[in-house]
């Protein structure tokens, strides 16, 4: 589960569309163009010598698929060509069946008990409540830093030098927060910590963090990897092969959290189109951003491709475009409501990355386990609406949204 990647940084366009398709196939003895999907759960050998082969280390038969499956390793390679597109290290994946799977094997593989985390202060709601109630069952202490501000997140180093992981996601969810990920990493590693990044809403076509700094990339391939809205899942991309295979990566065998090969399978198809995808997405996000920033219903709009969003300095550096989630402050929880109940064309419902426009409120679905008082302290009010732009047509996206606002 380990793919090279050095292209040129001019054939990005280009080989990066290349590589979605082409990385990880399988190219099966069968013939079949599209690889087989391998619904097995264990795997027949030919005799005793073919065990022994295997025991000793001689052959990589695939044995089990809790261990392993064809289209596991198809769909690790596929994103680990991403992930590491343009750089001169090897890069190696392994597949969980939920992002939260892959979440927890990253900050478990590197942190125990006595030792601590420091995050951001915006996280995905149940990345939050893991943090927050489950991980100190098990010894593990965390503290946040807003923004991962510098200044502060050195303070906070220092205070905590038993810090092994310094956890964060950019964009943030659902505040589209922007965090400097060559700053954290460089400051992050001179206190002895890894960095952990959640690049779920840029994917690897806008953001690749292992290129900044990052020692582990994390996924809810549920999102824009597969992209239809079919699967659960989810991905852990590392430089570090033996993290991979013996460290958080192994979690995915031991703690049993295991994707179906059909989940790897439809989430194999659905990123070859992703580079074609997030090109769309984009395209379209900056239509919905723009109108809805100039809309007198609208407070605030947050898109990090908007000149008037805090960090877009730090997205224009680190983002190749500025992806498709955007969210709307419309005051109040009676607005929040008129506009979504207002809606025909876009769903209404959590997760995101869909070909469709999903929208949806974090103070009372993502983020409603939050105490009050610290989500509204962070950005997240009752009136907070958080957009995932689908790919259908702008227009018709704009249309939707216009008689939606013309209700509150």
């Amino acid at each position: 589960m380990v793919t090279m990647a050095g292209k040129k940084e001019n054939e990005w366009n280009r080989s990066m569309a290349t590589e979605a398709i082409h990385a990880g196939e399988m190219h099966d003895p069968s013939g079949a163009h599209i690889d087989p999907v391998h619904m097995t759960s264990t795997y027949v050998f030919e005799d005793v010598g073919a065990i022994g082969s295997w025991a000793s280390g001689e052959s990589e038969s695939d044995v089990y698929s809790r261990v392993g499956n064809p289209n596991r390793r198809a769909l690790s390679e596929k994103l680990a060509a991403l992930e590491g597109f343009g750089l001169d290290f090897p890069v190696s994946a392994e597949i969980f069946a939920s992002g939260m799977g892959a979440v927890t094997a990253s900050i478990m593989g590197m942190a125990g008990s006595g030792d601590h985390i420091v995050t951001q202060s915006v996280l995905y709601g149940t990345t939050n409540h893991l943090v927050r109630e489950v991980l100190p069952s098990y010894g593990i202490s965390s503290s946040k830093v807003t923004l991962m501000d510098p200044d502060l997140l050195e303070a906070e180093l220092t205070a905590k030098p038993n810090t092994k992981v310094v956890y964060i996601e950019t964009p943030a969810n659902p505040t589209m927060a922007v965090i400097d990920i060559s700053k954290t990493a460089q400051i992050a590693h001179a206190h002895g910590a890894r960095v952990v990044v959640d690049n779920t809403f840029a994917t690897p076509v806008l953001q690749r963090p292992l290129a900044l700094g990052a020692d582990v990339v994390i996924h809810s391939t549920t999102k824009f990897i597969n992209g239809h809205g079919t699967v659960i899942g989810g991905a852990l991309v590392s430089r570090d092969a033996d993290f991979i295979e013996n460290g958080g990566g192994a979690l995915v065998r031991y703690m049993g959290a295991v994707p179906s090969a059909l989940d790897c399978w439809l989430t194999s198809i659905g990123l070859k189109t992703l580079p074609l995808r997030m090109r769309e997405h984009c395209s379209n996000a900056r239509v919905i951003a723009e109108f809805l920033d100039s809309h007198p219903k609208v407070v605030e709009t947050y898109w990090p491709g908007l000149e008037s969003h805090p960090q877009h300095d730090i997205a224009s550096r680190q983002m190749d475009d500025f992806g498709a989630l955007l969210s709307i402050e419309l005051g109040d929880f009676d607005s929040a409501c008129r506009f979504m109940d207002g809606l025909s064309m876009s769903s209404l419902a959590v997760s995101l990355g869909n070909v469709d426009t999903l929208v949806q409120h974090p103070a009372s679905m993502t983020h409603r386990l939050w105490p009050p008082e610290d989500r509204i302290a962070v950005g997240i009010t009752d009136g907070l609406v958080r957009i995932s732009v689908g790919i259908e047509d702008s227009e018709d996206i704009v249309a939707d949204f216009e008689r939606a606002l013309a209700g509150v």
